[in-house]
């Protein structure tokens, strides 16, 4: 859940879906002789290890205590779709028999059982960290989550009352017996089981009742509390404590609370004969009803209890997760939201790009004028996407002498501006194209609506390619000046959301260039019409070019290296799992090129291994925003290349995705990308590094036992100082 909202160590929840779409149906990758068969790290456990990395987040003392707070539920909601997707998409490929991609020599249920292992361990340091440091922690920073046992008589009046005008009304008890059978487990809902008995017959009866999701999951004890001082009470916690207006005249005999994730991994089969809207709302409705794949109970729960589950909703051993109460930690993002500044980080507000700024004499330009004076470079969430990205397609649709507006939509937030800007300029009669993704997986309801609304107002919707996601982030402003078109063009990293774009770093590009303008009107084209063919000027485009492209730039300093000239690669990716391409890095590396990887989340290359990889250097950074920009460099003998854009280095990105780079053109922009990478990778920047092992090791104090350098913060004060003195890049 690329699954998130405060600000966090991901900035906030991560996109839904962002980093789980299948990957499974690759080809078999040739065994290549001279390199060792044992050569990727695996997936899912490399995934696992960026959990943990999150999960160290939240046992930083250094850090804000309701940040951290907010990590913890991070992880949750993480380690959630995890398993409803990569988790559910490996057992339903060994149960039906089809080849999961594993190391060779292990066994695809060796590989579940080492995910199990792992996520057990991490999932009670969790509980752990949250029992032992955090909630503590809050406490004495006067924020206490108590239990119904240690409020007195009149804090308990106030909850009664609470509880009889408020839960009581929307709670349903389902009794389970020979006329009512066992009931259906939403996915991820919060359930209470509770075995009772009939005083009158003595006879003992099973119940399960749900926690009501759209009830705050803590909730205030006293609303006149000052938030300096705070207390709150766990759902669940009062519930259980009014079992008995639920069931009268009965004894409750044991009630413990339980949780129920479901495989999510819906397959959709895409036939150019039917219509996609109806084909996903179908598959929409079987995702709810997947089979269980993980059952996490109360750690007090009796074995009675513990089999009924087990029995009734089919789960092994391996899939039951025994955790300490409360169960569900991604209720925490409740208690991060509070307005408590010095519990925070430090507030931030983003700064206009210096490109974007009035003119001296204060008049304001059009958002196009700025572009005309050059290509703008856009770092998010340092420099504001209103004032830039929005701005740019407000204007547009505003402007009468924009004639076309063209634009991919692949997530978007539910009041977005973009959305309505485009609805904006169709109703005012400009020709308007949006090509929205319907299969961004866990926003496709969100996109159905999107796309009927857009049609409704004139625009026109198309939906891609079949086979394909269209997953780049590409707008094009078609504008008549001085009686001929101009083409002003965004190519960027990440998503059209006004709201993860203040949580989420990213880069994006705004250009008048003709060539960029030239290749999005051709690809527009292409999008809307049919399938991609063409090679293009400044872009790189997936599934065709991309990785030819990217393979062509590793094999030229490949050769530089051995011909002993300047040589060196940077990648900064979410995610690295492509065979081919680790391939071509080993063999640059074996080479003698410099390699620099800065990942966020899983990285199957290892780094740093004797005759391998020996000049690779893999590094990850989290922070308060989500490191989520894909930036490639490559020296070229003295002339750089850079290219920013949307595609990660899995096999989706590159054989099953609509995918866009774009070279930046600007010396000044090369040098901005290589001193962040410089940034990045120094050893005085706090960051977790990869060892040969494929383990990571965290690098946040020096010898001193001083804090490192916090790269989010440097790259913060620098743009910020770059807009108070007018300067530009």
């Amino acid at each position: 859940m690329d699954v998130l909202s405060a600000s966090g160590a991901l900035g906030a929840t991560p996109e839904v879906g962002d980093d789980f779409d299948d990957d499974f149906d690759e080809s078999p990758l040739a065994e290549v002789a001279d390199l060792p068969h044992d050569r990727f790290l695996d997936r899912e456990l490399s995934w696992l290890a960026f959990n943990q990395r999150v999960l160290e987040m939240a046992e930083d003392t250094a850090i804000p205590v309701l940040e951290r707070a907010n990590f913890l539920a991070i992880f949750a909601a993480n380690l959630d779709e995890f398993f409803m997707v990569r988790v559910a998409g490996l057992k339903r490929r060994i149960v039906t028999g089809l080849a999961v991609p594993t190391n060779i020599g292990t066994a695809p249920s060796d590989v579940l059982a080492s995910i199990s292992a792992k996520a057990h361990e991490l999932q009670a340091r969790h509980a752990a960290v949250y029992k032992d440091v955090v909630r503590p922690e809050l406490s004495a920073a006067g924020i206490h989550v108590v239990t119904w046992d240690s409020l007195d008589a009149a804090d308990q009046d106030i909850l009664e009352e609470y509880f009889t005008d408020q839960i009581f009304p929307v709670l349903m008890p389902l009794a389970v017996d020979p006329a009512h059978p066992f009931p259906y487990i939403s996915g991820l809902s919060l359930n209470l089981a509770i075995r009772v008995r009939n005083t009158k017959t003595g006879t003992e009866e099973f119940a399960r009742l749900k926690v009501p999701p759209m009830l705050p999951r803590f909730l205030r004890i006293d609303k006149r509390e000052e938030l300096s001082d705070v207390r709150f009470i766990a759902l669940e916690d009062l519930i259980s404590n009014h079992l008995g207006h639920l069931f009268p005249g009965m004894e409750i005999i044991e009630h413990h609370a339980f949780r129920v994730t479901r495989n999510e991994d819906v397959q959709i089969d895409e036939d150019e004969t039917e219509n996609l809207i109806q084909v996903l709302e179908k598959g929409l409705l079987r995702r709810r009803f997947g089979p269980p794949i993980r059952l996490e109970i109360s750690q007090a729960m009796d074995s009675v209890t513990l089999d009924l589950l087990v029995r009734e909703l089919d789960i092994t051993d391996q899939e039951v997760y025994r955790l300490p109460e409360p169960l569900n930690l991604g209720g925490l993002f409740g208690l991060s939201g509070l307005k408590r500044p010095d519990l925070h980080y430090s507030a931030h507000v983003p700064t206009t790009a210096a490109e974007l700024l009035p003119s001296e004499t204060g008049e304001q330009s059009s958002i196009f004028a700025s572009i005309r004076r050059g290509d703008v470079l856009l770092h998010h969430p340092y420099e504001s996407f209103s004032t830039s990205v929005q701005a740019f397609l407000e204007q547009a649709a505003a402007d009468p002498n924009v004639l076309a507006i063209k634009q991919t939509l692949y997530r978007t937030s539910g009041d977005s501006p973009i959305v309505q800007a485009l609805i904006n300029a169709a109703e005012a009669g400009k020709q308007v194209l949006a090509l929205v993704e319907l299969k961004a997986r866990f926003d496709e309801q969100a996109n159905i609506s999107w796309a009927r609304k857009l049609e409704k107002a004139g625009v026109h919707v198309v939906y891609g390619l079949v086979g394909l996601k269209t997953h780049c982030k590409l707008a094009l402003v078609i504008r008549q000046e001085n009686g001929i078109l101009r083409s002003y063009s965004h190519v960027g990293t990440g998503n059209y959301n006004p709201k993860t774009s203040r949580l989420y770093e990213d880069f994006g590009l705004l250009t008048a260039d003709p060539l960029v303008g030239r290749d999005l009107t051709r690809l527009f084209n292409e999008l809307s019409g049919y399938a991609i063919e063409k090679k293009f000027k400044r872009l790189l485009v997936a599934p065709l070019h991309l990785r030819k492209g990217l393979l062509k730039h590793i094999a030229t300093e490949t050769a530089n290296a051995i011909a002993g000239l300047p040589s060196g690669i940077k990648i900064k990716i979410n995610s690295i799992v492509d065979e081919v391409i680790i391939d071509a890095l080993y063999r640059a590396s074996q080479a003698g090129v410099p390699i620099d990887i800065w990942v966020r989340g899983i990285c199957a290359l290892k780094a740093g291994v004797p005759g391998l990889s020996e000049t690779i250097r893999v590094r990850s950074i989290l922070g308060r925003y989500l490191e989520h920009s894909r930036v490639f460099m490559f020296a070229n003998n003295g002339e750089p290349e850079v290219f920013i854009g949307s595609a990660d280095m899995m096999h989706r990105n590159l054989d099953r995705r609509v995918e866009v780079l774009v070279r930046l053109a600007v010396p000044d922009h090369v040098a901005e990308i290589d001193n962040f990478f410089t940034l990045a990778m120094d050893a005085q920047t706090a960051s977790w590094w990869m060892d040969p092992d494929g383990s990571w090791v965290r690098h946040a104090t020096g010898p001193d036992g001083l804090p490192l350098t916090d790269l989010q913060d440097t790259v913060m004060k620098e743009i910020s100082q770059r807009r108070r003195t007018g300067v530009k890049r």
